[in-house]
C-alpha cells in the first residue's frame, strides 16, 4: 500500500521572514506597554545590512522605532561581524504614519468592529498533548531545540529550518514518522559532517524521544542536504513580515483564512479571531466532544458579530457540528471586544509569538482549556 504522508515545515526566528515578523511584533509590544488602546498594522522589510518599517500605527505611546527594531534584532543573535546583517550596524528606515478614518470609524472602542473582513480558522486533533498535529509540533519542537542550540553554540547562525513527514494510516492514525529534514546556519569553521551528528543528537533525537519516536526507527534524515549553510539570513535572502502564515498555524493540516498575524494589534481580527478559533477548537477537543476540529469565524469590517460561525469534526465528533455550534455560540462572546477581554490581548505579548509559534504553546491565553469542563455539561443537557 502506498504511504499516506502528511509534511509541515518550521523557521527559526532567524529566518529572514520571522525576523521582520518579531520586528513588527516587537514594535507593537512597545506600544501597547504604554497604551494599551494601540491601534498598531506594521510591516517590515529586512535584507542585507537594512531593516526597512512601514505601516499604520496611531497611539499615545512614545516610541523609538529604530531602537526597538535594534534590539529585537539582537535578541535573534544577529551579533557576529562580517555576517552581512548585524542589530547595531544595519541602517534602519522608518515610513509610519497613522490608521486610516475611515477604518477607525467602525472600530473604535464604542463601535467595536471588526477590523477588516475576512475568514479565520483555528483548528486542533488530539495527536499530541498540545491538542496540535504531529508533524507541525515536531516541526516546532525540532526549530525551538534548534534554537536553543543555536544560543549556546557559538558555531551555530540564527537562520534555520525543519520539515517533518508523518506517516497515516487509512483511518488518519499516526503509524511513524518518515522524514526529518533540518537545515541551520553555521559559521565557516563548523564541519559539515561534524554539524551532522551534532544536530543528530543534539536536536533531532531528543525531540522525537519527547513525543515517543526512536530516532533509528525515522525512515529518512536530512541535516543541510546542500553542504555548507554560511550565507542565511537576511543577508542570504529579503524578508517580509507575514509570509510564514503556514508555518506560524498548523502546517497546513487545517485551513487558513489568508491573513497574517505579526505587526497586528487585537482588533484586528486576522489575528484575535484565529485565536479565538483555535481557542474554542482546542476547548472542543480537550472536552472529549470530537477528535479533531477545524472552527471557522468569517466578520465584516465594521460588524462586531462574526457573519458565520462553522465547526467542522471530521466525522470524529461525539454530538453534531451544528450542536457544537451552538455550545460556542452560548459560551464565547465573538465580538472582537470580547475576545480581547477574554483573551487578554491588550498585553504585550506578541513578540513571543513571533519568535517561539503561536499554537501550541503554553503561556498563550488562547491554549487554555478553561472552557473544556463547561461544554462538557453542556453538552450532555442538548
Amino acid at each position: 500500500m502506498e504511504k499516506r504522508l502528511f509534511t509541515s515545515e518550521c523557521v527559526t526566528n532567524g529566518h529572514p521572514d520571522k525576523v521582520a515578523d518579531t520586528v513588527s511584533d516587537a514594535i507593537l509590544d512597545a506600544c501597547l506597554a504604554q497604551d494599551p488602546g494601540s491601534r498598531v498594522a506594521c510591516e517590515t522589510m529586512v535584507t542585507t545590512d537594512l531593516c526597512v518599517i512601514c505601516g499604520e500605527i496611531t497611539t499615545k505611546a512614545v516610541v523609538d522605532y529604530e531602537a526597538v527594531a535594534r534590539e529585537a534584532i539582537r535578541s535573534i543573535g544577529y551579533t557576529h561581524e562580517g555576517d552581512g546583517f548585524h542589530a547595531d550596524t544595519c541602517q534602519v528606515i522608518c515610513k509610519i504614519h497613522t490608521q486610516s478614518a475611515d477604518i477607525a470609524l467602525g472600530t473604535n472602542d464604542e463601535v467595536g468592529g471588526a477590523g477588516d473582513q475576512g475568514m479565520m480558522f483555528g483548528g486542533a486533533c488530539n495527536e499530541t498533548p498540545e491538542l496540535m498535529p504531529l508533524p507541525a509540533a515536531i516541526s516546532r519542537a525540532l526549530v525551538n531545540r534548534l534554537t536553543e542550540c543555536i544560543a549556546s553554540n557559538p558555531e551555530l547562525r540564527p537562520d534555520g529550518k525543519t520539515q517533518t513527514s508523518v506517516e497515516y494510516d487509512e483511518n488518519d492514525k499516526v503509524v511513524g514518522i518518515d522524514t526529518v529534514v533540518v537545515s541551520v546556519q553555521h559559521s565557516v569553521e563548523f564541519p559539515v559532517e561534524e554539524l551532522r551528528g551534532y544536530i543528530r543528537e543534539q536536536v533531532i533525537a531528543p525531540v522525537l524521544a519527547s513525543y515517543g519516536f526512536n530516532i533509528d526507527d525515522v525512515s529518512h534524515i536530512y541535516i543541510n542536504p546542500t553542504g555548507n549553510f554560511v550565507i542565511g539570513g537576511p543577508n542570504g535572502d529579503t524578508g517580509l513580515t507575514g509570509r510564514k502564515i503556514i508555518v506560524d498555524t498548523y502546517g497546513g493540516y487545517f485551513s487558513h483564512g489568508g491573513g497574517a498575524f505579526s505587526g497586528k494589534d487585537p482588533t484586528k481580527v486576522d489575528r484575535s479571531g484565529a485565536y479565538m478559533a483555535r481557542y474554542m477548537a482546542k476547548n472542543l477537543v480537550a472536552a472529549g466532544l470530537a477528535e479533531k476540529v477545524q472552527v471557522q469565524l468569517a466578520y465584516a469590517i465594521g460588524v462586531a458579530e462574526p457573519v458565520s460561525v462553522r465547526v467542522d469534526s471530521y466525522g470524529t465528533g461525539t454530538i453534531s457540528e451544528e450542536k457544537m455550534t451552538e455550545l460556542l455560540r452560548k459560551t464565547c462572546d465573538l465580538t472582537p471586544a470580547g475576545i480581547i477581554r477574554k483573551l487578554e490581548l491588550r498585553n504585550p505579548i506578541y513578540c513571543a509569538t513571533a519568535m517561539h509559534g503561536h499554537f501550541g504553546v503554553a503561556n498563550h491565553p488562547w491554549e487554555r482549556t478553561d472552557l473544556a469542563d463547561e461544554l462538557k455539561m453542556l453538552a450532555k443537557n442538548i
